[in-house]
């Protein structure tokens, strides 16, 4: 294959044709340029005159403007000024016119203080005037008194002591008598609830037991052959057979109640029996006594159980039985026991105290009673000693021992189981007691109102339960009467055994007479 030549001598003008128009062109568009350029730069020197004439323009306007901004701030900082320098000559003026006052006051203050040095003055010389008089008349009033200062101040004292010593008296009996009734009319609600919670029949023991008889042919039999067989009975249980016209019945009389209850019981043995001799009684005697000491447990068993105290020494049950057959101004031990527990009991819930330590020394307070005829001392020791002797806690023991108010009440408890025992000894047909001794208790009572000082007379009314004192109204005042209440009413207690309470009244009257002629 042939390769054709390339004729570059005929492309050469071509290619220098082509380079004069790109040439020509350009030198074109640069002259273009140019030209659009300085219209540009015209335009440009135009918009700059253009600016710099409006620019100067504004300038003029707003130098102007501010021109007349300085002038109406200068004017209104003149109003201003103005304004102050008349506030401030108005200030000025005041300030002259309350110096001129203050100037004013100031010479009136040293007037006036100029007389207030010549009224004291005055003052001082008066003063000076006032010591020397009081000075007289107080030597003079110490001639006339016949004492000087400091025993004059000693008798107002003294008479002032005395007033208040009145005075406070006064507010004592006041407060008493207020505490009194309220403590009285509490008592009274609690006591009569206890009272009407538990209300038992009393009635008064006696010496003496009757035996009925199948016929009165069994009388001739119980004497026997020349009277050996009732007196190997009396002998035997120490007591007294009355074998009288009664019909069909012997009367057994003795003071110890267990003594007769077992003379009873062997006679009624005896009778049922119908063997009667010296050898048969002593047998019927033995076995009486056995029976009656088992009936002396089943009733401790049955007080405890009635009264809800449980836990006792089995030796203290049967003493408590014991109680059945003692009897104290005619009322029966063991019933008083048992009512003194519930009414301790009853009283102790209302208050809020320990009901079983005051169920319990309730009691347990008359168990001294049970062998107090056996052993010597008071019955409180005894009772105290035994329940000590058998466990029973220091509060029982307490409640046992202040029952009678010999010691001082350590608890709520004792203080109850003491007002039990008097309401149920002093509460109608409860006790009895002997003509001889209730008057002897009587005198007893008047004398110890009568060993008092200034006392007139003294009476014993409400069958002991009050006693009325009347004093004399010119040797004894009020407060003094007061005081012999009280020590009246702790030396009763101190000295004197009653049931219940006394009511002390001390009667103060004064009385002025005179007749017109």
């Amino acid at each position: 294959m042939e390769v054709k030549k390339i004729n570059f001598v005929a492309i050469i003008p071509v290619v220098i044709a082509i380079l004069a128009g790109l040439f020509a062109g350009y030198l074109v568009r640069k002259y273009i340029a140019e030209a659009r350029i300085q219209s540009a730069e015209k335009e440009a020197e135009k918009i700059k005159e253009d600016a710099r004439r409006e620019a100067e323009s504004v300038k003029k306007e707003m130098v102007l403007e501010a021109k007349e901004e300085a002038h109406k701030l200068k004017e209104e900082a003149d109003r201003e000024n103005q304004a102050r320098r008349s506030e401030l000559q108005k200030l000025e003026n005041r300030l002259m016119k309350r110096e001129e006052n203050l100037d004013k006051k100031s010479e009136n203050l040293e007037v006036k203080e100029s007389e207030l040095k010549k009224q004291e003055t005055r003052l001082e010389e008066k003063e000076d005037e006032l010591d020397e008089k009081i000075k007289k008349q107080t030597e003079k009033l110490e001639q006339i008194a016949g004492m000087n200062q400091p025993e004059a101040r000693e008798y107002l004292l003294q008479q002032m002591e005395e007033e208040l010593e009145l005075e406070f008296s006064r507010k004592i009996k006041e407060k008493e008598a207020e505490l009194r009734e309220e403590s009285g009319k509490k008592a009274r609600e609690i006591i009569s609830t206890a009272i009407q919670r538990y209300a038992a029949d009393h009635v008064a023991e006696t010496t003496v037991s009757v035996v009925n008889l199948p016929n009165d042919e069994m009388k001739g039999r119980i004497i026997g052959r020349e009277g050996r067989n009732i007196r190997t009975l009396e002998s035997l249980t120490g007591i007294d057979l009355i074998i009288d016209d009664t019909p069909e019945a012997v009367v057994i009389s003795g003071f110890d109640p267990m003594r007769r209850e077992v003379a009873r019981i062997a006679l009624e043995k005896l009778i049922e029996d119908g063997r009667i001799h010296p050898a048969r009684i002593e047998e019927m005697v033995e076995k009486a006594e056995e029976e009656l000491e088992n009936h002396i447990r089943e009733i401790g068993e049955e007080l405890t159980f009635d009264t809800g105290v449980h836990g006792l020494h089995k030796e203290v049950v049967k003493y408590l039985g014991r109680l059945k057959f003692r009897t104290s101004y005619g009322q029966n031990v063991l019933q008083h026991s048992k009512e003194v527990a519930h009414l301790s009991a009853i009283m102790a819930a209302e208050l809020g105290a320990d009901v079983n330590v005051a169920k319990r020394a309730g009691l347990l307070h008359d168990l001294g009673k049970a062998i107090d005829h056996e052993v010597e001392g008071p019955h409180i020791d005894i009772g105290v000693d035994l329940a000590r002797k058998y466990g029973e806690s220091e509060k029982v023991l307490h409640g046992i021992e202040a029952h009678h108010g010999d010691v001082e009440f350590q608890s709520v408890e004792a203080v109850l189981v003491a007002a039990a025992d008097a309401i149920s000894a002093a509460r109608p047909g409860a006790r009895k007691e002997t003509l001889e001794s209730y008057i002897k208790r009587l005198e007893e009572l008047e004398d110890l109102g009568k060993s008092f000082d200034g006392v007139n007379n003294a009476y014993a009314i409400q069958a002991g339960r009050e006693i009325r004192v009347i004093v004399e109204s010119d040797k004894i005042n009020d407060s003094q009467a007061s005081k012999i209440s009280r020590d009246l009413s702790k030396k009763i207690e101190d000295n004197l055994d009653y049931p219940g309470q006394i009511k002390v009244v001390v009667i103060r009257e004064s009385r002025n007479v005179e007749y017109a002629k």
